[in-house]
């Protein structure tokens, strides 16, 4: 079938779109009847439609499909894409997760079937995910390339090279089942190049940098939290204990002297520099260091508060993009010590920033409420400071700074970066995210972005679908969303898959994977009792299930890998949580095996390198004590 698509713009994005809705369209194998134009309107009013605020970064679409011919209409490119892919989800289509082996095409009888009219504005402005974890390049792009196909309009590349998530992939850390491959500084330039043309030729909304600043301007490379030794600028780091010297010697974890004028020339001339290196980046986010309780106690500095110098940093940077004419907008953290607002210091250009909330130390078992608490936090205390655990408190910071900031605004969370290795069934962790999302509005934010492994589809993609739903339709139900996504991916006996899954999810804590209470819990023993006999008997269905289709049969054949990886991970909570530290490791160095030596096979589902990572430093097990093969 051969479908005539008419655009009346050259821009790269709209001559995607209109090969990614032909390539689909053909694989219906039905003939198209009309035609389709592709064409940008930045105001539009169809069906009583009211004009975005910026018609750049706001997405908004019309698609009209008549026998007369049909047209998508989009604020900008992107939302001409995003636009394409609504109408083949409209269709029938279903986008899993990022794999072109997980998608469902429908089966059409009729020319009827593609007739709609729908018109769409996002109800959120930033709907998006940052890069975690380990992941080769190509995990990255075939994210990228299934972001916009769920509604995603942005993506985030932490630092200024994405190094240290390329290198864990490339050498294969926490997997010594792998040969590790040549890795280079060279090689990531390479490839960042290919992420960010993936990003342009969807044009996606480009988020960067982040941490790494504070290196910059101490003397070091900003490629990940590398250790050092040597110190090229002592006199920049934060002085503590009356020593200015690296926070455990890891330079992307050390704050400086912000007091220092040298100091915030240097930190603003460094930002400036990459801004003007890199236009196509449209939000640069502007972090301190990567951990807390390492604030500079000079004379000078205990003067003010962190978040005060904060502010006082970032209008100075503000100051000479403007002078630069560079529309960059700032992305400016709630995090750690900058939880607390500032006394004194305001925005001079409100306009240019975004807040970002990143409570990164919450509890993932409850969501977001549906009102926002009063400002009530506790008081600032240099150095001193512990990290809020509930969500109110978490949020009564956020309620604090939007009384003195009440400009453009998004969460920056979690879900999907520790708290999912402790949900093995991954639908609680996909119902705390829907419900979060689903409160945004009642917080008094635009949109959501999860800092989260790439990898991350053990048993199905299921919690990353849900987030892309959530953040792009309002007015769907979780259980619709479920319904659907299961029904989808495992067929007929969907049902049974479920009813399994959700027995399980009922079992687990994320917060006891994430160090949250003691690890002796017999609450969460009992529970691990209960989880491998549900495993176990899920056995004989496994064994009996016959797939219909090569989608339905990937579904089916990775929760085989994933019962297998179930029963040997919860064997090792079991054991840890009743103090049977020793059993504990042999199961857990058991599990680790299993998963290093399928890593080959399930690459794209299950991030090794970072559930070793959680698992060690948070959980309670330990990699290097793994002795593999003894």
């Amino acid at each position: 079938m051969k479908t005539n698509i008419i655009f009346s713009n050259q821009h790269p994005t709209i001559l995607y779109a209109a090969h990614e809705l032909e390539a689909y369209l053909e694989r219906l194998n039905l003939s198209l009847p009309f035609s389709i134009t592709l064409s940008i309107e930045e105001a539009m009013t169809y069906d009583g439609m009211h004009p975005v605020a910026d018609p750049v970064l706001d997405d908004q679409y019309y698609l009209c499909m008549k026998p007369s011919g049909g047209f998508i209409i989009g604020s900008n490119p992107r939302s001409i894409l995003l636009g394409v892919y609504a109408y083949l989800y409209q269709i029938g289509f279903r986008f899993l997760q990022p794999d072109r082996a997980c998608e469902f095409i429908p089966v059409i009888s009729s020319p009827d079937s593609l007739y709609l009219v729908h018109a769409y504005t996002a109800p959120y402005r930033h709907r998006g995910v940052c890069l975690e974890g380990a992941c080769s390049l190509e995990n990255i792009i075939d994210f990228i390339t299934w972001m916009p196909k769920v509604g995603f309009n942005c993506f985030f590349v932490q630092f200024q090279l994405p190094f240290t998530f390329l290198e864990r992939w490339y050498h294969h850390e926490q997997n010594p089942f792998q040969t590790p491959e040549p890795f280079s500084l060279a090689l990531a330039q390479e490839y960042d190049c290919k992420i960010e043309l993936a990003l342009a030729e969807r044009s996606l909304i480009h988020h960067r940098v982040g941490h790494g600043w504070t290196c910059e301007v101490a003397g070091y490379p900003s490629f990940g939290w590398m250790e050092a030794s040597e110190t090229p600028n002592p006199a920049h780091l934060a002085k503590l204990n009356g020593k200015r010297q690296l926070f455990h010697g890891i330079p992307l974890n050390t704050n400086l002297c912000y007091s220092d004028p040298e100091v915030i020339r240097q930190f603003t001339d460094t930002v400036i520099t990459y801004a003007l290196a890199h236009p196509g980046v449209d939000y640069l986010h502007v972090w301190l260091a990567d951990e807390y309780n390492n604030i500079c106690e000079c004379e000078e500095c205990q003067k003010t508060t962190p978040a005060d110098q904060y502010v006082h940093l970032l209008n100075c940077i503000d100051q000479e993009l403007t002078a630069r004419n560079l529309p960059t907008k700032l992305v400016f953290l709630l995090y750690q010590e900058l939880l607390w607002t500032p006394k004194k210091e305001r925005f001079n250009n409100p306009d240019r920033f975004t807040l970002m909330f990143a409570p990164i130390s919450r509890t993932f078992m409850t969501s977001y409420p549906d009102t926002m608490p009063e400002a009530n936090p506790s008081a600032y205390c240099r150095n001193q400071i512990t990290l809020p655990v509930n969500l109110q408190e978490n949020l009564s910071f956020l309620s604090g700074w939007q009384q003195i900031f009440g400009g453009d605004s998004f969460v920056y969370d979690y879900p999907l970066g520790r708290a999912h290795y402790g949900d093995l069934s991954y639908l609680k962790i996909a119902q705390t995210i829907y419900e979060d999302i689903h409160n945004l509005s009642a917080l008094h934010l635009d949109g959501y972005i999860s800092c989260q492994e790439l990898r991350a589809a053990l048993p199905n993609g299921f919690p990353n679908y849900v987030m892309a739903a959530a953040l792009t339709d309002c007015t769907i139900s979780y259980e619709a969303l479920k319904e659907d996504y299961y029904r989808h991916a495992y067929g007929d006996d969907y049902r049974t898959v479920l009813h399994y899954l959700e027995t399980l999810s009922k079992l687990y804590d994320c917060d006891y994977y994430n160090r949250k209470g003691p690890r002796i819990n017999p609450g969460i023993h009992r529970a691990m009792a209960q989880a491998l006999t549900v495993i176990d008997d899920f056995l004989p269905i496994l064994l009996s299930h016959v797939s219909s289709s090569a989608l339905e049969k990937y579904y089916w054949d990775l929760l085989d890998y994933h019962r297998e990886y179930s029963l040997r991970l919860t064997l090792a909570l079991y054991h840890l949580s009743c103090g049977s530290n020793r059993e504990a490791q042999i199961a857990w160095d058991e599990f680790h095996t299993y998963i290093c030596q399928h890593e080959a096979e399930h690459q794209s589902v299950l991030d090794v390198y970072r559930i070793t990572e959680v698992s060690e430093k948070y959980t309670g097990f330990s990699f290097k004590a793994a002795k593999f093969g003894a």
